[in-house]
């Protein structure tokens, strides 16, 4: 008797074991990846105990899936429940313990325990394997200001304030430097602090203490000394309410660091690269351009290194090319991913971009918007 349905369907029993392996991989890849979204998208939400839920599913079909257990811990660590936190964390280590994330997390986890001998001890773990983990140098500053070991604790900070200027402006609010603000170390990062200010256009002591979050006192006592060193000068205008003193950098420095430019009918303000800054970054332009033509992908990934990186050229770049820094970033990832293949793909979009940042910096106009007051 002929079968009323046709022919039967190939049944798995029918496929070759090789191919079945694969195709139950890419189902429990994709699986288990779909509950990680799942679990981070509730994170976002703050939902934690369902991202848990998500997160040990995955780990279920994955016991190897650091970026769940990462997750998973940073859930734990957000319902204040930080042992255990630190035993998802130590899981992920397990498996790749060259994670400099997740020994920066876990040391997140022993401050809140106040144990900041074990918070310094993963800290250090983690700018061992990543030196330019400017959040680990900041936090592990934190810890030793907390411990009573102030110099070692300046020495930090002044190190993630290298990876990025961001750093200083946290500490100058930061209580977990209270120990530290008496130090003249400190006294130059408040001073650091003020004088990126008023580069950006923040010129007056009001305006400086209001993006700052700094004591008034401290601010003023900061101009005070960087006028005695030449570093700023105080002007004063007339006002219909009297007069006002305000600051600006000598222009010698202006060339050095670059400073804020006023333009247009209601002063806007764009902030300038330093001078010498923008000449390095031409010749890296010059030499990326020449590594893509060449399809050199080494010279390429490390010129877009330099570009990007905030301890290069990353934080003017962002400043004056904030769209095309995202797109520099996100065509280094592709190319460290791809390699050579997506290299000789999209030459020309990549000379492109380097070809518009060029010409941009030769015109002296940036896309970048104005700053907000």
């Amino acid at each position: 008797m002929g079968r009323l349905f046709g022919r039967d369907s190939k049944r798995k029993d029918d496929i070759p074991s090789e191919e079945r392996l694969e195709s139950d991989y890419n189902e429990d890849d994709f699986q288990k990846r779909d509950l990680y979204n799942k679990g981070v998208n509730d994170m976002s939400n703050e939902n934690f105990l369902d991202a848990i839920r998500s997160f040990d599913l995955a780990l279920r079909i994955d016991p190897q899936y650091v970026d769940a257990w990462i997750k998973r811990g940073y859930a734990h660590f957000h319902l204040d429940e930080y042992t255990v936190a630190i035993a998802s964390y130590d899981r992920a280590l397990e498996v790749d313990v060259n994670n400099a994330e997740t020994w920066n997390l876990k040391g997140l986890a022993y401050y809140k325990m106040k144990n900041y001998n074990k918070a310094i001890e993963c800290c250090e773990k983690s700018v061992d394997i990543n030196p330019n983990e400017g959040m680990s140098w900041y936090n592990k500053a934190c810890y030793l200001s907390l411990s009573g070991r102030i110099d070692d604790s300046l020495d930090a900070l002044k190190r993630s304030i290298e990876i990025d200027i961001q750093n200083a402006r946290k500490a100058v609010r930061d209580r977990d430097f209270e120990n530290a603000r008496a130090e003249e170390g400190f006294r130059r990062i408040i001073e650091v602090v003020v004088l990126e200010s008023i580069r950006q256009g923040y010129d007056y002591v009001g305006k400086i203490v209001w993006v700052t979050a700094m004591d008034r006192v401290e601010v003023e006592d900061a101009l005070m000394r960087l006028a005695m060193k030449g570093l700023v000068i105080k002007h004063e205008r007339r006002t219909f309410t009297g007069k006002e003193q305000y600051y600006e950098l000598p222009r010698e420095i202006a060339n050095k660091v670059g400073a804020t430019k006023k333009s247009g009918l209601f002063g806007t303000k764009q902030v300038s690269a330093p001078v010498q800054q923008i000449k390095d970054i031409k010749e890296v332009l010059t030499q990326a351009k020449d590594s893509i033509e060449k399809g050199d992908l080494a010279g390429t990934l490390e010129h877009f290194d330099e570009l990007v990186s905030p301890i290069k050229h990353g934080n003017a770049m962002i400043e004056q090319f904030f769209d095309e820094h995202r797109d520099l970033r996100l065509y280094k990832i592709r190319l460290q991913d791809r390699g050579q293949e997506y290299l000789n793909a999209h030459k020309s979009d990549l000379i492109d971009l380097i070809t518009r940042i060029d010409h941009t910096l030769g015109t002296g106009v940036t896309n970048k918007p104005p700053a907000k007051d």
